[in-house]
């Protein structure tokens, strides 16, 4: 189970998140998946997600996602990546900077009937927007 668990891991952040691989998505995240983070006036489930994941793709659409670490333990697996990209995009109300952006975060997932049916997040939101938003 742990290998299946941390192949859900590795292709939810190389190719959900580091290629936008729609097809991935909606095999790998449950319909009702529950969103422990949610952006504010976000849906949850997949709906949700891939609303999230456009949007943040159309804001830095080169983007490249490395997973750094995964760690399974039973039905629940987490990972630690890093995130490289351009700023071409609107990005919650900051118009497109053409900087260079790098932040990392990390996502606790539970899996079930192999797909991710609920999902802890932390990503470096403030130091993102701090390299998209000092001027110098």
């Amino acid at each position: 189970m742990s290998d299946a668990n941390r192949e859900i891991a590795r292709r939810f952040v190389e190719d959900v998140w580091g290629k936008g691989d729609y097809e991935a998505e909606k095999q790998i995240i449950a319909a009702d998946m529950k969103d422990h983070n949610l952006a504010p006036g976000s849906p949850d489930g997949l709906e949700g997600h891939h609303l999230m994941l456009m949007g943040v793709r159309a804001a830095f659409p080169d983007m490249k996602m490395t997973l750094n670490q995964v760690i399974t333990d039973g039905d629940k697996v987490v990972d630690h990546w890093a995130c490289k990209g351009t700023h071409t995009g609107e990005f919650f109300g900051v118009p497109a900077t053409g900087r260079s952006i790098s932040f990392d975060g990390m996502d606790v997932a539970l899996i079930r009937n192999g797909q991710i049916s609920e999902l802890w997040h932390v990503e470096d939101i403030a130091g993102l927007m701090q390299q998209l938003t000092v001027q110098g």
